[in-house]
């Protein structure tokens, strides 16, 4: 049996904090749970520290201590213990977080009276610490209150315009510039932006919070580094786990407008050096949402007879906007070296044509419609009613700046060409018009062929 007396100098409390790391130690050291909130109020900052590192220890899967600190109402004295500081240190943040996290994890009793200490006031102070460490624990919490059937409400109340949304606002603010180490961020924003098609309202409110950056240097043509920052997380947490994501249609043509604005504020005559992120808010919102069409346009619902976010894209001429922005780009480097050996001096200047404003650009536009076009006779015919062949064509190749480009448009041509006659017709009848019309293939030793007894098309070694 432990007494409050007993657990008042730092010696003590860490030799308990150690013990408290096993299963055996939370069990015998139960009785001094009850003590510590006791103390928590009145505890000078070490005290502090390691008093609620010590509530966090006796939590870690102890189901027992769990339920009794929240018949103790040890959400709330937590809570409101550390933001009685005169200044929230990240060291105590995250600790709090943690044992709030711990608490949580035992059933919906246990969430609702976490929930109940946190939100909304204290959720946007912890959210103000600007400190990865925090980042995480506090995006376990959220996310572990607000999931399940049980947790929508909460979730609701998260995405509430007045009370939720400063907090999103403020965390994502946070985030952008400390970082964060583990998943619970991504799976959060995924399950706000893409499942609650919030999408919308919080890339707005992102843009009109405290002004937005404009005199920092964050800022890009309406854009800033928390703009960027939310699509990247969404596109690594759709690129590496997309069967574990539900993508509505309302989602996808979010981004596309998205996509569609920063196209026209990024200045395409300046060629980027880098990949993304670049620092540019509007080059690394036009990339980012660049990978999300990419992957959204390969995503599946799970069932069949449902539409897939692709198909409501394609309505809006998707296609036809992507083959303008690759028309509008300068030749890939192989094909204009080639160019100018044989012509020479006697090459026109191409003055008006655009360059990639990152590397990457180009790939990532030619990925698109690569998806685009798998298993869809109507965009193959769209492809060739707008004189996209050749176009497609001319991605072949290796482009300097453009990783992996001649695989994404060998995949493009595969999928223009596969089961349409039409298309292949018009490839061959192309292919006896050399040299003129097809140095992209020629120029690495490719040429298409359609396989006799398959009828599919294929690409093979000229030599």
């Amino acid at each position: 049996m432990w007494r409050a007396e007993e657990i008042v100098d730092e010696e003590t409390l860490t030799a308990l904090l150690e013990a408290a790391r096993t299963r055996e130690g939370r069990a015998a050291l139960s009785d001094a749970l009850s003590d510590t909130l006791c103390l928590l109020p009145a505890s000078p900052v070490p005290l502090l520290l390691l008093r609620v590192r010590l509530v966090r220890n006796l939590l870690a899967g102890d189901s027992n201590n769990q339920r009794t600190f929240v018949l103790l109402s040890g959400p709330a004295a937590v809570v409101s213990s550390v933001l009685a500081l005169p200044s929230l240190t990240p060291d105590v943040a995250r600790a709090a977080l943690q044992a709030l996290g711990n608490a949580a994890l035992s059933g919906d009793q246990n969430r609702e009276a976490v929930w109940d200490a946190l939100f909304p006031g204290a959720l946007r102070e912890f959210a103000r610490v600007w400190d990865a460490g925090v980042v995480d624990p506090l995006c376990m919490v959220l996310d572990t209150c607000c999931s399940g059937e049980a947790g929508r409400g909460r979730l609701q109340e998260l995405c509430h315009e007045d009370m939720g949304l400063p907090i999103l606002v403020q965390l994502v603010t946070t985030a952008s510039r400390v970082g964060h180490k583990e998943e619970w961020l991504e799976w959060l924003l995924v399950k706000i932006c893409v499942e609650e098609e919030m999408f919308e309202t919080l890339f707005a409110a992102l843009g009109s919070a405290d002004g937005a950056e404009h005199s920092d240097g964050e800022s890009g043509n309406g854009f800033t580094a928390k703009h960027a920052f939310l699509l990247g997380t969404l596109s690594k947490c759709l690129t590496e786990r997309p069967e574990e994501v539900i993508v509505s249609n309302s989602f996808a043509l979010h981004v596309l407008n998205v996509q569609k604005y920063a196209a026209e504020t990024v200045d395409f005559t300046c060629r980027g050096s880098s990949s993304l992120p670049t620092g540019c808010p509007g080059i690394d919102v036009l990339g980012y949402s660049l990978l999300l069409l990419k992957d959204i346009c390969a995503w599946e619902p799970a069932s069949s007879q449902s539409e897939a976010p692709v198909d409501s894209l394609l309505q809006t001429g998707l296609v036809k906007h992507l083959l303008k922005y690759l028309g509008d780009l300068e030749l890939p480097s192989t094909i204009r070296k080639a160019m100018a050996k044989e012509q020479g001096d006697q090459q026109p200047a191409l003055a008006s044509a655009k360059v990639c404003p990152y590397n990457g650009y180009r790939r990532d536009i030619v990925a698109i419609i690569a998806n685009c076009l798998h298993g869809r006779k109507q965009v193959q015919d769209e492809v060739r009613q707008l004189n996209g062949i050749m176009l497609l064509l001319q991605q072949c190749v290796i482009d300097e700046g453009n990783a992996y480009l001649r695989e994404w448009g060998l995949l493009a041509v595969k999928n223009l060409l596969e089961g349409n006659e039409e298309n292949q017709k018009e490839v061959s009848e192309l292919q006896m018009q050399e040299p003129i019309l097809t140095p992209e293939i020629a120029d690495i030793g490719l040429r298409v062929e359609i396989d006799k007894k398959t009828g599919h098309p294929k690409l093979v070694n000229s030599s």
